[in-house]
């Protein structure tokens, strides 16, 4: 699963840091594919809307930290563990039940991610 952060979210920062896909946004960010990544060109999304990785994107959240879910590997790859919800001082970065992702999922986002 990806994660998500709640809104329960501080705004304290130290997620953002610590992720190795630069997948963590501050709210009202526009965020692009490219950034943390060697994304070029074209990129399409889960959603199936294909984006310029260079191109600025809506932020998912206005008001609060946010990640990209396109982005997201849940460290697979990197760490162990979450890195994001390992250092969140109010467990608010949480696995996404919206979106259920295997091992293997995770692991191809990272090699497409950072080829």
């Amino acid at each position: 699963m990806a994660i998500y952060i709640t809104d329960d979210c501080i705004n304290c920062g130290a997620c953002e840091p610590e992720c190795p896909n630069n997948a963590i946004y501050e709210g009202g960010v526009n965020w692009k594919m490219s950034e943390g990544t060697t994304v070029a060109g074209n990129y399409t999304l889960e959603t199936g809307e294909v984006v310029d990785a260079e191109g600025e994107n809506a932020p998912v959240y206005e008001d609060y930290y946010f990640i990209v879910p396109d982005k997201c590997t849940e460290c697979q790859g990197f760490h162990e563990e979450p890195q994001c919800a390992a250092v969140c001082p109010v467990d608010c970065c949480l696995p996404d039940p919206e979106r259920p992702e295997s091992e293997e999922v995770l692991l191809e986002r990272q090699r497409v991610l950072h080829k």
